[in-house]
């Protein structure tokens, strides 16, 4: 694999043929930057939905007498299930998207998972039809994946294809700090709910019909996001979706698939690091440090939202510095910042006041990586293919991290159970860093021009 190409060599190359003649228009510049905006808070909001909505119901969905690690074992698949179903849903959609439209393809997206989300809210529970009903959680979770993995595939290169080069870092970032957003909504929303509503016992208000709020709330949500994409979203122009391929995933694997591998240890080791924050993170402050659910979801709030802050900055760290220097940087970052500061807090033995504290550094320093990926996964692949190779690259490395609950359990040998995450939290850094250093820098990619576009040899 060679050196990757200078940026200033792209940036020659970006001015050789210019975009569109007057640029574009700045009210659908506005107008598909705020749907990239809209549409990802609100895939984050449904993804994110079971992790902290449905920890407090999980007696609802599962039988009384469940060991222990079954109850995770099939929590974890609820959540996996929906991470799985993405690449799916990329391959699908990202071929539409580059065949027939960015705008169109997302229409269906939305709508397919906005039905999904409605009917997840509807769902009988373990008392009325035993295991079926975690069966079909389960079952609806991964099809609602596949809907979502359609969603991003489509909105996010539409607006970034519009978005001027000089603030494609930060647009990108402003888009994507609504994933951490997403959850510290819902965790306010949840934690608001279990102050309202009881939760101790399967009869309880919250346990029995509380959890349906915020899928209801989803399903509008994406209601909302369909209608504004019917009336206010545009096409990008053709000068910057190029010639449209048969095809498109079979040029990409074929043309391009030392880009897709370089990608795919980059978003691997960015997945991985998100489930430990988003997903066992709650899980160790419940059960090693003993914070009663509202703590829990109070801390998750804390530290979601203190990631959404940083997005912006990181964005723009990276349009000043590049990107690729950014994903090695901040790949060293996890590891030592990351890593070490889940660590302290695991073993300082300390209460609600420390997981704040210690909080804010993990949300920072675990899932950044996200704050330039739209810019980063739009700019490293051509036009032509772009919806398919962001959407594929985007999703097809969720897999292997799905299965993080597999991982933890083969560590239980190696370390304590609560330390274990950190280990993974390290080998999440690995790869961010790794990626970044085996990629070239993009920041000056001109999206009207194939030319410009870094090759890996």
């Amino acid at each position: 694999m060679s050196a990757p190409p200078p940026a200033a060599e792209t940036g020659a190359v970006a001015s050789a043929r210019p975009g569109p003649a007057h640029g574009p228009d700045p009210a659908k510049v506005r107008a598909a930057v705020r749907g990239g905006t809209l549409a990802y808070f609100v895939d984050q909001f449904d993804i994110y939905l079971p992790i902290v909505v449905l920890a407090p119901a999980t007696a609802y969905f599962q039988a009384a007498n469940l060991s222990a690690s079954t109850t995770a074992l099939l929590s974890s698949l609820v959540f996996a299930s929906t991470l799985i179903g993405r690449p799916l849903g990329a391959v699908i959609f990202g071929h539409f998207a580059d065949t027939v439209g960015r705008k169109r393809t997302t229409l269906v997206a939305v709508g397919g998972f906005g039905v999904l989300t409605l009917a997840t809210a509807c769902l009988p529970g373990h008392e009325t039809i035993g295991m079926w009903s975690v069966g079909l959680l389960i079952a609806l979770r991964f099809i609602d994946g596949v809907f979502l993995g359609g969603e991003y595939t489509t909105a996010v290169p539409l607006a970034m294809e519009w978005s001027p080069k000089h603030k494609r870092g930060l647009y990108a970032s402003v888009i994507t700090s609504t994933s951490p957003a997403a959850y510290a909504v819902i965790a306010a929303i949840t934690l608001l709910m279990l102050e309202l509503l009881p939760s101790a016992g399967l009869h309880s208000a919250y346990v029995q019909w509380g959890w349906r709020v915020p899928f209801l709330i989803g399903a509008l949500l994406a209601a909302v996001l369909f209608r504004y994409y019917l009336k206010q979203v545009h096409e990008p122009p053709v000068e910057l979706t190029g010639e449209k391929h048969k095809v498109p995933l079979v040029r990409l694997l074929v043309k391009y698939p030392k880009a897709l591998a370089q990608v795919f240890v980059l978003m691997t080791g960015t997945w991985l690091a998100t489930n430990m924050e988003a997903a066992v993170t709650p899980v160790q402050l419940k059960e090693h440090l003993l914070l009663s659910s509202q703590q829990v979801t109070l801390t998750m709030l804390v530290i979601n939202a203190a990631a959404a802050l940083s997005y912006p900055l990181f964005g723009l760290l990276s349009q000043r510095i590049g990107r690729r220097r950014f994903y090695i940087g901040y790949g060293i970052a996890v590891i030592v910042l990351g890593a070490g500061s889940y660590t302290l807090l695991m073993v300082s033995g300390g209460g609600f006041g420390a997981a704040l504290g210690w909080g804010v550094l993990i949300g920072v320093f675990t899932v950044g990586t996200f704050g330039p990926i739209a810019a980063y996964l739009t700019e490293r692949f051509p036009s032509s293919i772009r919806s398919t190779a962001y959407g594929v690259g985007y999703s097809l490395a969720l897999i292997a991290p799905a299965f993080y609950q597999f991982y933890l359990q083969q560590l239980d040998n190696v370390v304590a159970p609560h330390l274990a995450p950190a280990l993974l939290i390290v080998l999440a850094g690995v790869l961010i860093g790794l990626g970044g250093f085996l990629g070239p820098e993009t920041k000056d990619v001109d999206m009207a021009d194939d030319r410009t576009i870094p090759k890996l040899s």
